[in-house]
């Protein structure tokens, strides 16, 4: 088995790699067998693999997210039982999503929480170039989430905060110190009236895989469905602001929430808008280095923490700008 990475140690019940490897076989076509595991770069939450596998009908490649972090293991249960629930959902729809092979939530057979899929076309792309025709495919996409049709079985869970007063931290060294608190002030009052529907809840483009270039470039694959929710459009809409607002710099971010209603979505007026995207933008406080981190891995790396931190602050001070 060539190309393995990071497929030693024991995991869950002294379970080690070869306990996952026989549970992967399990679920694959008479005489399929893996040929290769490689470590897929960019994730953040999960380990993530490409298994290539070979057998009598061909080749083909499976994608293994295993959690191995500690606190993610704690919650494996729910977030990959939800990602699996999602998956069978959007196989029916018009979104490009992975095709669920098999699921082991709670580390039964596996060495760790752990979901097997299929592997999607394309790649993250997160370079500046093409940012902008990249980021209106995006909102289009986004609108074509939200209008999914699922029925009172189906709902995903009621969305949920990623930041609150409490937990926010500032930047260490900020000249502005008034700028965050005022921030932090608009998402003390209870979360604006609002009319729910189905979100991706961590839709940015590091979720996002293209194909093509130029005028042929399109959305090959949406994926990380661990955070799915039911909630306010405008929650989804923030997060991938305030990532492309970090990724491409501020004037990026504020132009997607337009691009979103240019596409046909609906998003609140004013204050109650203001209010999600900094519910959004706090929770990336103080240097946003936990998506720094995969998206230096993937080529990125001029975004240190200073350069993000100051991208964070001036689209916070664009945001009030806008909607105050």
């Amino acid at each position: 088995m060539g190309g393995a990475t990071e497929v030693t140690g024991k995991g869950h019940g002294g379970r080690d790699w070869e306990s996952t490897r026989s549970w992967v076989e399990r679920t694959l076509a008479s005489g399929e067998r893996i040929e290769q595991v490689v470590r897929l770069r960019g994730g953040w939450t999960s380990r993530m693999r490409r298994l290539d596998l070979a057998g009598p009908d061909g080749r083909r490649s499976l994608v293994l997210r295993s959690f191995v972090k500690p606190f993610y293991v704690r919650h494996a249960e729910g977030l990959l039982t939800r990602e699996a629930a999602v998956l069978r959902l959007l196989g029916g729809t018009d979104v490009p999503a992975a095709a669920l092979a098999a699921v082991d939530a709670t580390a039964q057979s596996c060495d760790h929480p752990s979901l097997l899929m299929s592997l999607l076309p394309g790649t993250v792309r997160l370079a500046d170039r093409d940012a902008d025709e990249r980021a209106g495919l995006l909102a289009r996409q986004l609108v074509s989430v939200h209008r999914l049709p699922v029925t009172a079985s189906q709902r995903p869970r009621p969305y949920q905060a990623w930041a609150s007063p409490e937990r926010v931290t500032l930047p260490a060294a900020t000249g502005r110190p008034d700028l965050w608190r005022r921030a932090v002030d608009v998402i003390r009052r209870e979360p604006p009236a609002h009319r729910s529907c189905f979100l991706h809840r961590d839709f940015h483009p590091g979720n996002v895989l293209f194909t093509g270039t130029d005028g042929d470039l399109r959305i090959s694959g949406v994926v990380d469905w661990v955070e799915t929710s039911w909630g306010p459009a405008d929650l989804d809409v923030a997060h991938c602001s305030t990532a492309l607002a970090l990724l491409h710099g501020v004037p990026a971010g504020m132009r997607f929430a337009d691009r979103y209603a240019d596409a046909g979505g609906t998003l609140a007026d004013g204050t109650a808008h203001l209010y999600w995207r900094l519910l959004d933008a706090l929770g990336f406080a103080p240097d946003a280095e936990k998506v720094a981190v995969p998206w230096r891995e993937l080529g990125r790396v001029d975004l240190t923490a200073d350069v993000l931190t100051h991208r964070l602050e001036e689209y916070i001070e664009a945001l009030f700008e806008r909607y105050a």
